[in-house]
């Protein structure tokens, strides 16, 4: 069962720590860096500094140097009790860190965990987050004991990983069957709930994209509802769906779905099967990009990735890039000028520039899915406003 601690009023303070191998490009590690910092704070860290060392090849006991630990120690200690590395640890290197500078030690996928436990709200959301988590652990119960044993709290420690059964690999595995168990009763719901999508043959819009790029302000938009939204990675964990209609009268469900980012741990990106279910049942997906982000390409590039390995890369796509607003006009609309086999759409969610084209293009979008398919569930679908 998930633990929703909630952090003391005094924030953990964090110390950022990140490796720049020299084979890489640097501002690649940068920009992780950056956003790292970005869900240190989504998980209620307030960050302390952060540091970018260079490397070779990350060290086998520590990842970074001993003597670069011990002069962190140095210099931080005393105003730091939290150290977050940008690259997934070890069992033992977590191990060996936190007895060298006596810091609780989290790693990236820890901390996009902790994030995911803090924001869990059904309990489809709940059980998928327990079993990323029991799996994150598992292999690196040996040392930790007494540590998983104890009840805490902050970063990295909400979830499962305050329980005693933790200490026991048994048991965790006897605890993991039973939440799959449960996540494949919710997957049996699932499909009950489609039938009556599929008996009526209402097509299905889901919005993709990197975590942060709009997704929920457009559903806002797009469907009249107030789902929550925030300035903030990983606002929406649970799918979301809801009724869109267009002026000339045609509908279509949409929606909205966790969001993206690079390195998402694999442990959630299994855990999420029921949830991302919802992606693969869609005729058209929405890929949502932040055309103000300076590395709106990388982050585009990085959901590609990740809906290739899903197997969902060949499905009908319509790119949306949305937060023209804070652009100028005439590069707002350079996104969708150009040949590209994919639909275009540039959009503000927030002020309603661009959505009448967006639901054009959807609508086209979703006939020419028809077209070129055998006959999809909704082929013989009349819009709403068809004999009136």
């Amino acid at each position: 069962m998930i633990v929703n601690t909630q952090l003391s009023e005094k924030k953990e303070r964090a110390l950022l720590v990140g490796i720049h191998c020299k084979r890489n490009p640097r501002w690649e590690a940068e920009e992780s860096l950056e956003e790292l910092a970005r869900l240190a704070e989504s998980a209620g860290a307030t960050v302390a500094g952060s540091i970018l060392q260079e490397r070779d090849a990350p060290d086998p006991r520590y990842l970074i140097g001993k003597g670069k630990a011990q002069e962190m120690k140095a210099q931080w200690g005393g105003t730091v009790d939290l150290l977050v590395m940008d690259e997934e640890l070890s069992g033992s290197q977590q191990r060996n860190l936190e007895e060298l500078i006596g810091w609780k030690t989290v790693d990236r996928p820890l901390l996009i965990l902790d994030i995911f436990a803090q924001r869990a709200r059904s309990r489809e959301g709940k059980l998928q987050v327990e079993l990323a988590q029991l799996d994150y652990l598992l292999p690196r119960l040996v040392g930790r004991g007494v540590e998983l044993s104890r009840l805490g709290g902050g970063i990295g420690t909400r979830g499962p990983g305050e329980t005693k059964l933790e200490t026991d690999r048994r048991t965790i595995r006897r605890r993991m069957a039973k939440v799959r168990e449960e996540l494949a009763k919710v997957r049996r719901h699932r499909a009950l709930l489609r039938r009556p999508r599929k008996r009526h043959a209402i097509p299905i819009v889901a919005l993709v994209g990197y975590t942060n790029a709009g997704k929920s302000t457009l559903f806002n938009a797009l469907t009249h509802s107030g789902v929550r939204t925030d300035d903030a990675l990983f606002v929406t964990l649970d799918p979301i769906l809801r009724r869109v209609t267009t002026a000339d009268g045609f509908s279509f469900l949409l929606s909205d779905t966790v969001g993206f980012i690079r390195r998402l741990p694999a442990q959630l990106v299994t855990a999420f099967k029921a949830t991302l279910e919802e992606l693969d049942e869609a005729d058209l997906l929405l890929h949502m990009i932040d055309a103000s982000h300076p590395q709106m390409m990388e982050q585009k590039q990085a959901v590609d990735t990740i809906l290739m390995e899903l197997g969902l890369s060949t499905k009908p796509i319509v790119e949306v890039f949305n937060k023209v607003d804070l652009l100028a006009t005439e590069i707002g609309q350079s996104f969708v000028s150009g040949k590209t086999m994919v639909p275009r759409v540039a959009v503000s969610a927030l002020t309603g520039f661009g959505l009448d084209r967006l639901r054009e293009v959807v609508h086209q979008a979703l006939l020419a899915a028809e077209d070129q398919a055998t006959g999809p569930a909704w082929a013989g679908y009349i819009p709403a406003h068809a004999g009136s």
